[in-house]
Protein backbone atom coordinates (compact mmCIF):
# COMPACT_ATOMS: atom_id res chain seq x y z
CA UNK A 1 0.00 0.00 0.00
CA UNK A 2 1.51 3.26 -0.87
CA UNK A 3 2.46 5.42 2.05
CA UNK A 4 0.38 8.86 1.99
CA UNK A 5 2.74 12.44 2.02
CA UNK A 6 3.58 13.99 4.98
CA UNK A 7 1.00 16.57 5.33
CA UNK A 8 2.76 18.86 7.55
CA UNK A 9 5.10 20.92 5.43
CA UNK A 10 1.53 21.93 3.22
CA UNK A 11 -0.76 22.89 6.08
CA UNK A 12 1.31 23.67 9.48
CA UNK A 13 1.59 27.81 9.69
CA UNK A 14 -1.55 27.50 7.25
CA UNK A 15 -4.76 29.28 7.44
CA UNK A 16 -7.73 26.76 6.76
CA UNK A 17 -11.22 27.43 6.94
CA UNK A 18 -13.86 24.61 7.06
CA UNK A 19 -17.66 25.16 6.24
CA UNK A 20 -19.51 22.83 8.42
CA UNK A 21 -16.61 22.65 10.59
CA UNK A 22 -18.65 21.42 13.91
CA UNK A 23 -20.58 18.32 12.16
CA UNK A 24 -19.01 15.35 11.27
CA UNK A 25 -16.25 15.03 9.04
CA UNK A 26 -15.62 18.86 9.43
CA UNK A 27 -14.65 18.30 13.11
CA UNK A 28 -12.53 15.16 12.43
CA UNK A 29 -10.72 17.30 10.08
CA UNK A 30 -10.24 20.02 12.22
CA UNK A 31 -8.69 17.56 14.60
CA UNK A 32 -5.98 16.69 12.26
CA UNK A 33 -5.29 20.40 10.97
CA UNK A 34 -4.70 21.03 14.48
CA UNK A 35 -2.03 17.94 14.89
CA UNK A 36 -0.53 19.68 11.55
CA UNK A 37 -0.31 22.82 12.75
CA UNK A 38 -2.41 24.63 10.70
CA UNK A 39 -4.60 28.08 11.99
CA UNK A 40 -8.09 26.46 11.88
CA UNK A 41 -11.23 28.21 11.42
CA UNK A 42 -14.50 26.92 11.73
CA UNK A 43 -17.49 27.87 10.39
CA UNK A 44 -20.96 26.34 11.16
CA UNK A 45 -24.82 27.26 11.52
CA UNK A 46 -25.18 24.67 14.45
CA UNK A 47 -29.03 24.51 12.54
CA UNK A 48 -30.42 21.55 15.05
CA UNK A 49 -31.36 19.34 12.26
CA UNK A 50 -27.74 19.52 10.64
CA UNK A 51 -25.22 17.67 12.53
CA UNK A 52 -23.25 20.21 14.15
CA UNK A 53 -22.51 19.68 17.66
CA UNK A 54 -19.89 21.64 20.12
CA UNK A 55 -18.82 18.13 21.74
CA UNK A 56 -17.07 17.38 18.39
CA UNK A 57 -14.66 20.16 19.20
CA UNK A 58 -14.44 20.38 22.90
CA UNK A 59 -10.65 18.82 23.08
CA UNK A 60 -9.92 21.44 20.39
CA UNK A 61 -11.89 24.37 21.26
CA UNK A 62 -9.19 26.46 22.33
CA UNK A 63 -7.05 25.77 19.57
CA UNK A 64 -9.62 26.74 17.09
CA UNK A 65 -11.53 29.80 15.74
CA UNK A 66 -15.22 29.31 15.99
CA UNK A 67 -17.91 31.57 13.82
CA UNK A 68 -21.31 30.48 14.47
CA UNK A 69 -22.63 31.60 10.36
CA UNK A 70 -24.88 30.42 7.94
CA UNK A 71 -23.59 29.57 4.53
CA UNK A 72 -26.80 31.30 2.80
CA UNK A 73 -24.76 34.66 4.50
CA UNK A 74 -23.38 36.22 1.43
CA UNK A 75 -22.07 39.17 3.05
CA UNK A 76 -20.81 37.27 5.75
CA UNK A 77 -18.96 34.65 3.53
CA UNK A 78 -16.92 37.36 2.17
CA UNK A 79 -14.99 38.62 5.03
CA UNK A 80 -14.60 34.73 6.19
CA UNK A 81 -12.72 33.47 3.18
CA UNK A 82 -10.09 36.39 3.05
CA UNK A 83 -6.87 34.99 4.02
CA UNK A 84 -7.36 32.03 3.80
CA UNK A 85 -5.16 29.45 2.34
CA UNK A 86 -7.55 26.57 2.14
CA UNK A 87 -11.17 26.40 2.02
CA UNK A 88 -12.70 23.08 2.91
CA UNK A 89 -16.28 23.28 1.61
CA UNK A 90 -18.20 20.65 3.82
CA UNK A 91 -21.63 22.60 4.67
CA UNK A 92 -24.52 20.88 3.35
CA UNK A 93 -28.25 19.65 3.89
CA UNK A 94 -27.12 16.09 3.29
CA UNK A 95 -30.32 14.36 4.17
CA UNK A 96 -32.52 12.61 0.97
CA UNK A 97 -36.28 12.68 2.42
CA UNK A 98 -35.59 16.04 3.97
CA UNK A 99 -34.53 17.27 0.39
CA UNK A 100 -37.86 16.14 -0.93
CA UNK A 101 -39.80 17.96 2.09
CA UNK A 102 -37.72 21.21 1.75
CA UNK A 103 -36.34 21.51 -1.58
CA UNK A 104 -35.92 24.88 -1.39
CA UNK A 105 -33.96 24.91 1.79
CA UNK A 106 -31.83 22.62 0.09
CA UNK A 107 -31.83 24.67 -3.23
CA UNK A 108 -30.75 27.47 -0.79
CA UNK A 109 -27.82 25.41 1.16
CA UNK A 110 -26.63 23.12 -1.81
CA UNK A 111 -26.84 25.22 -4.91
CA UNK A 112 -27.11 28.84 -4.03
CA UNK A 113 -24.88 29.11 -1.12
CA UNK A 114 -22.13 27.28 -3.25
CA UNK A 115 -22.19 30.31 -5.49
CA UNK A 116 -21.72 33.13 -3.12
CA UNK A 117 -18.76 31.01 -1.24
CA UNK A 118 -17.00 30.51 -4.75
CA UNK A 119 -18.24 34.48 -5.71
CA UNK A 120 -16.68 35.72 -2.40
CA UNK A 121 -13.59 33.77 -2.97
CA UNK A 122 -13.54 35.08 -6.86
CA UNK A 123 -13.24 38.90 -5.93
CA UNK A 124 -11.99 38.62 -2.40
CA UNK A 125 -9.76 35.48 -2.26
CA UNK A 126 -8.92 34.08 -6.02
CA UNK A 127 -6.00 31.85 -4.85
CA UNK A 128 -7.57 30.13 -1.85
CA UNK A 129 -7.42 26.20 -2.86
CA UNK A 130 -10.83 24.66 -2.33
CA UNK A 131 -12.03 21.68 -2.02
CA UNK A 132 -15.92 20.45 -2.37
CA UNK A 133 -17.80 17.49 -0.42
CA UNK A 134 -20.28 15.98 -3.33
CA UNK A 135 -21.87 12.54 -2.94
CA UNK A 136 -22.11 9.93 -4.82
CA UNK A 137 -25.96 10.54 -4.71
CA UNK A 138 -25.30 12.53 -7.83
CA UNK A 139 -24.77 8.95 -9.78
CA UNK A 140 -28.40 8.40 -8.75
CA UNK A 141 -29.43 4.56 -9.84
CA UNK A 142 -26.33 2.98 -11.17
CA UNK A 143 -25.92 1.59 -15.01
CA UNK A 144 -22.51 -0.14 -14.31
CA UNK A 145 -20.52 -1.23 -11.05
CA UNK A 146 -18.44 -0.31 -9.92
CA UNK A 147 -19.13 3.52 -10.61
CA UNK A 148 -16.50 5.71 -12.29
CA UNK A 149 -16.26 9.14 -12.71
CA UNK A 150 -17.93 8.96 -16.47
CA UNK A 151 -20.94 7.32 -15.40
CA UNK A 152 -23.82 9.21 -16.43
CA UNK A 153 -24.97 12.13 -13.48
CA UNK A 154 -28.86 11.00 -13.17
CA UNK A 155 -29.86 11.79 -9.27
CA UNK A 156 -32.84 10.42 -7.81
CA UNK A 157 -34.02 12.96 -5.18
CA UNK A 158 -33.76 16.83 -5.10
CA UNK A 159 -30.64 16.26 -2.96
CA UNK A 160 -28.67 14.89 -5.66
CA UNK A 161 -29.79 17.74 -7.99
CA UNK A 162 -28.67 20.61 -5.87
CA UNK A 163 -25.31 18.52 -4.48
CA UNK A 164 -24.76 18.15 -8.71
CA UNK A 165 -25.21 22.14 -9.30
CA UNK A 166 -23.01 22.69 -6.32
CA UNK A 167 -20.28 20.85 -7.15
CA UNK A 168 -19.95 21.97 -11.03
CA UNK A 169 -20.67 25.55 -9.94
CA UNK A 170 -16.81 25.04 -8.05
CA UNK A 171 -15.67 23.09 -11.64
CA UNK A 172 -16.62 26.20 -13.65
CA UNK A 173 -15.16 28.55 -11.66
CA UNK A 174 -12.18 26.69 -11.97
CA UNK A 175 -12.26 26.42 -15.81
CA UNK A 176 -13.49 30.15 -16.53
CA UNK A 177 -11.93 31.96 -13.05
CA UNK A 178 -9.03 29.68 -12.81
CA UNK A 179 -10.08 29.22 -8.72
CA UNK A 180 -8.31 26.27 -7.33
CA UNK A 181 -10.97 23.99 -6.80
CA UNK A 182 -11.80 20.27 -6.72
CA UNK A 183 -14.67 17.84 -5.35
CA UNK A 184 -14.20 14.30 -3.82
CA UNK A 185 -17.35 12.38 -4.18
CA UNK A 186 -18.06 10.95 -1.14
CA UNK A 187 -19.54 7.51 -0.67
CA UNK A 188 -21.02 6.41 2.89
CA UNK A 189 -18.69 7.98 5.38
CA UNK A 190 -18.78 6.54 9.13
CA UNK A 191 -16.95 6.85 12.44
CA UNK A 192 -16.62 9.31 15.74
CA UNK A 193 -18.72 12.18 15.99
CA UNK A 194 -21.00 11.44 13.48
CA UNK A 195 -24.59 12.18 13.61
CA UNK A 196 -26.97 9.64 15.25
CA UNK A 197 -30.07 11.26 16.90
CA UNK A 198 -32.09 9.68 14.12
CA UNK A 199 -31.56 8.23 10.40
CA UNK A 200 -32.39 10.70 8.73
CA UNK A 201 -28.86 11.90 7.57
CA UNK A 202 -27.22 8.48 7.84
CA UNK A 203 -29.25 4.60 8.69
CA UNK A 204 -25.36 3.43 9.83
CA UNK A 205 -24.96 6.22 12.75
CA UNK A 206 -28.81 5.14 13.67
CA UNK A 207 -27.48 1.22 13.50
CA UNK A 208 -24.42 2.03 15.78
CA UNK A 209 -26.87 4.26 18.53
CA UNK A 210 -29.13 0.92 18.09
CA UNK A 211 -26.56 -1.18 19.03
CA UNK A 212 -25.42 0.71 22.11
CA UNK A 213 -28.68 1.40 23.20
CA UNK A 214 -30.03 -2.34 22.63
CA UNK A 215 -32.56 -2.01 20.06
CA UNK A 216 -33.02 -3.83 16.96
CA UNK A 217 -31.23 -2.76 13.59
CA UNK A 218 -34.18 -2.50 10.98
CA UNK A 219 -33.17 -3.20 7.96
CA UNK A 220 -35.37 -2.06 4.60
CA UNK A 221 -36.65 -4.02 1.77
CA UNK A 222 -34.48 -7.95 1.33
CA UNK A 223 -31.49 -6.53 2.73
CA UNK A 224 -29.54 -7.14 0.08
CA UNK A 225 -28.67 -3.80 -1.32
CA UNK A 226 -24.52 -3.59 -1.73
CA UNK A 227 -22.53 -0.55 -0.30
CA UNK A 228 -19.50 0.60 -0.03
CA UNK A 229 -18.32 2.61 2.98
CA UNK A 230 -15.05 4.90 4.22
CA UNK A 231 -14.12 5.58 7.59
CA UNK A 232 -13.67 9.19 8.47
CA UNK A 233 -9.94 9.31 9.03
CA UNK A 234 -9.65 7.57 5.13
CA UNK A 235 -12.15 10.65 4.15
CA UNK A 236 -9.80 13.35 5.62
CA UNK A 237 -6.86 12.09 4.04
CA UNK A 238 -8.37 12.51 1.14
CA UNK A 239 -9.12 15.89 1.52
CA UNK A 240 -5.74 16.66 3.09
CA UNK A 241 -4.04 15.27 -0.18
CA UNK A 242 -6.11 16.86 -2.96
CA UNK A 243 -6.06 20.23 -1.32
CA UNK A 244 -2.25 21.22 -1.64
CA UNK A 245 -1.86 18.62 -4.79
CA UNK A 246 -1.58 21.21 -7.91
CA UNK A 247 -2.83 17.90 -9.95
CA UNK A 248 -6.02 18.18 -8.20
CA UNK A 249 -6.99 21.61 -9.32
CA UNK A 250 -10.44 21.59 -11.59
CA UNK A 251 -10.38 17.30 -10.85
CA UNK A 252 -13.43 15.26 -9.98
CA UNK A 253 -13.15 12.48 -8.06
CA UNK A 254 -14.45 9.08 -6.63
CA UNK A 255 -13.67 7.56 -3.35
CA UNK A 256 -14.96 4.48 -2.40
CA UNK A 257 -13.82 1.39 -0.33
CA UNK A 258 -12.59 -2.28 -0.88
CA UNK A 259 -15.01 -4.39 0.79
CA UNK A 260 -18.59 -3.87 -0.81
CA UNK A 261 -20.96 -5.60 1.61
CA UNK A 262 -25.04 -6.01 1.49
CA UNK A 263 -27.16 -4.24 4.55
CA UNK A 264 -27.61 -7.93 5.95
CA UNK A 265 -23.95 -8.88 6.01
CA UNK A 266 -23.09 -5.86 7.40
CA UNK A 267 -25.72 -6.06 10.16
CA UNK A 268 -24.13 -9.38 11.28
CA UNK A 269 -20.80 -7.91 11.31
CA UNK A 270 -21.64 -5.42 13.57
CA UNK A 271 -23.43 -7.17 15.95
CA UNK A 272 -20.15 -9.82 16.01
CA UNK A 273 -17.65 -7.20 16.27
CA UNK A 274 -20.27 -5.78 19.05
CA UNK A 275 -20.71 -9.07 20.38
CA UNK A 276 -24.56 -8.89 20.91
CA UNK A 277 -27.71 -7.40 18.82
CA UNK A 278 -30.02 -8.25 16.60
CA UNK A 279 -31.55 -7.28 13.27
CA UNK A 280 -35.00 -7.28 11.56
CA UNK A 281 -35.89 -6.89 8.10
CA UNK A 282 -39.01 -4.65 7.39
CA UNK A 283 -40.77 -3.24 4.37
CA UNK A 284 -38.86 -0.34 2.90
CA UNK A 285 -41.10 2.68 4.25
CA UNK A 286 -42.56 4.24 0.67
CA UNK A 287 -40.97 7.33 0.86
CA UNK A 288 -37.52 6.16 0.99
CA UNK A 289 -38.35 3.45 -1.82
CA UNK A 290 -38.94 5.99 -4.46
CA UNK A 291 -35.59 7.46 -4.21
CA UNK A 292 -33.52 4.43 -2.93
CA UNK A 293 -30.39 4.00 -5.70
CA UNK A 294 -30.39 -0.24 -5.27
CA UNK A 295 -26.54 -1.57 -5.23
CA UNK A 296 -23.96 0.89 -5.38
CA UNK A 297 -20.06 0.95 -4.98
CA UNK A 298 -17.66 3.03 -6.01
CA UNK A 299 -14.68 3.42 -8.67
CA UNK A 300 -11.63 5.07 -6.70
CA UNK A 301 -8.78 4.38 -9.40
CA UNK A 302 -8.42 7.61 -10.46
CA UNK A 303 -7.67 9.04 -6.96
CA UNK A 304 -5.58 5.98 -6.27
CA UNK A 305 -3.83 6.14 -9.53
CA UNK A 306 -3.37 10.17 -9.79
CA UNK A 307 -2.57 10.71 -5.84
CA UNK A 308 -1.87 7.87 -4.27
CA UNK A 309 -5.11 7.21 -2.19
CA UNK A 310 -6.96 4.70 -1.10
CA UNK A 311 -8.62 3.42 2.13
CA UNK A 312 -6.86 2.25 4.99
CA UNK A 313 -9.08 1.32 7.85
CA UNK A 314 -11.16 -2.11 7.49
CA UNK A 315 -14.72 -2.48 7.96
CA UNK A 316 -14.48 -4.37 10.54
CA UNK A 317 -11.76 -1.93 12.30
CA UNK A 318 -13.38 0.77 11.53
CA UNK A 319 -17.04 -0.12 12.93
CA UNK A 320 -14.93 -1.79 16.17
CA UNK A 321 -13.89 2.20 16.58
CA UNK A 322 -17.48 3.42 15.84
CA UNK A 323 -18.75 1.68 18.46
CA UNK A 324 -16.22 2.15 21.15
CA UNK A 325 -16.45 6.42 20.29
CA UNK A 326 -20.34 6.06 21.04
CA UNK A 327 -20.14 3.37 23.98
CA UNK A 328 -18.40 6.45 25.71
CA UNK A 329 -20.18 9.42 24.26
CA UNK A 330 -23.45 8.52 22.94
CA UNK A 331 -25.01 10.85 26.02
CA UNK A 332 -23.46 14.41 23.75
CA UNK A 333 -25.14 12.86 20.10
CA UNK A 334 -29.00 11.77 21.30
Amino acid sequence: MPTLPDFRPHYEGKNALITGGIGFIGSNLAHRLVELGANVLLVDSLIADYGGNLFNIHDIQNKVRVNIADVRDEHGLRYLVRDQDYIFNLAGQVSHTDSMINPYTDLEINARSQLSILEACRYGNPTANIIFASTRQIYGRPEYLPVDERHPLQPVDINGINKMAGEWYHIVYHQVYGLKTVSLRLTNCYGPRMRVKDARQTFLGWWLRQLVEGNPLQIFGDGLQVRDFNYVDDVVNALLLVGFNEAANGQIYNLGGDDPINLKDLAEIMIEVYGRGRYEIIPFPEERKKIDIGDFYGDYRKIRSKLGWRPRVPLREGVARSLAYYEQHLAHYT
